[in-house]
């Protein structure tokens, strides 16, 4: 089995080919090369039994994806983005990479896969900011998509264009709704939901950390380990069971800023809580106001997908998976 990962020097493209390094296998299946591209040189996992190949491009570039999906590969990862702050912030880019960039890509598997019997399956990363307020309590699997985001809308239209593709039969995608992956380790990127990482993130490396919004934001969250879960289910799962919807919301924990840092008191103490220093920032606090907080995930759970069950538990895999057990 071949696999590509595209945004493979990302957090969550790294940790999944780890993983897939540790497995040697997918659904069953054998890996006998794996291939990381990204715009930065991935790093290849350690351990690996089969085949690792690394490669950099920009993403949309003529040509560049047929380049990438010219080995045919059995199973595609599409994770590259423009995150959500840099994508409202820099409207043509964000378009170009997040929109242009996933098409480029499904037309280049609808050529390079037109006259073989088995078509590969496309697992595409949209994110919930693909709706919009107002909210009901709880988003169910029904909910209309109205994004408040030129990445929410960017993602949306992905979700429509794999599901089209899909149901043409030229390739065979599942999409997977992320919740706000937490706690991400390395450093802070360009995402408006940054901060809800960066909260936890530095206080338990022992650094200072700013908090944009007030403590009764409510968010959706899931741990990078749910996420890597979340990707490999999505791999090998039937489509049949999915049925024409191939974009699923994933499971999840609705936590408020409150909640976040009371599980980290419980974990790190007041010492790590007091790291914490409070800063409001209007822009942030407009983008994160349009975002939704809870949702019912019916769909995904019943279909096998698994998050965490509290923030505690979100925190101590952190701990765990970053810093070896230990907190500054």
């Amino acid at each position: 089995m071949k696999i590509l990962i595209i945004g493979g020097a990302g957090m969550v493209g790294r940790k999944l080919a780890e993983r897939l390094a540790i497995d040697g296998q997918l659904g069953g299946r054998g890996i006998s090369e794996l291939t990381l591209y990204d715009v930065v040189a991935p790093a290849a996992p350690k351990g690996a039994t089969f085949t690792v190949k690394t490669a950099t491009g920009d993403l949309p570039a003529k040509g560049e994806t047929d380049t990438l999906v010219a080995s045919k590969p059995d199973v595609i990862f599409h994770l590259a983005a423009i995150v959500s702050g840099e994508a409202e912030q820099e409207f043509d880019k964000g378009y170009r990479i997040n929109l242009a960039g996933t098409h480029n890509l499904l037309e280049s598997v609808r050529h390079a896969y037109e006259k073989e019997a088995t078509k590969p399956r496309v697992v595409f990363t949209s994110s919930i900011a693909v709706f919009g307020a107002p909210f009901p309590e709880k988003i169910g699997d029904e909910f209309h998509h109205t994004p408040l985001t030129s990445y929410g809308t960017q993602k949306a239209i992905g979700e429509l264009l794999l599901a089209d593709y899909t149901r043409k039969g030229m390739l065979d995608g599942i999409g997977i709704r992320l919740p706000t992956i937490c706690v991400r380790p390395g450093a802070p990127n360009k995402a408006a939901s940054g901060f809800f990482s960066n909260i936890c993130r530095e206080p338990l490396a022992g650094k200072e950390a700013v908090l944009p919004v007030s403590d009764d934001v409510m968010h959706w969250h899931a741990s990078p380990r749910a996420a890597v879960g979340f990707l490999l289910h999505a791999a090998t799962i039937d489509g049949q069971t999915v049925g024409t919807r191939r974009t699923l919301t994933m499971p999840g924990l609705a936590a408020t800023i409150g909640q976040q840092i009371d599980a980290l008191r419980k974990i790190g103490g007041d010492k790590v809580v007091k790291r914490i220093r409070r800063e409001p920032d209007a822009f942030i606090q407009k983008i994160v106001a349009g975002w939704p907080r809870q949702f019912d995930a019916k769909r995904a759970t019943a279909l096998g997908f698994k998050a965490e069950q509290s923030f505690e538990e979100i925190v101590r895999i952190h701990v765990e998976d970053e810093l070896g057990g230990v907190i500054a």
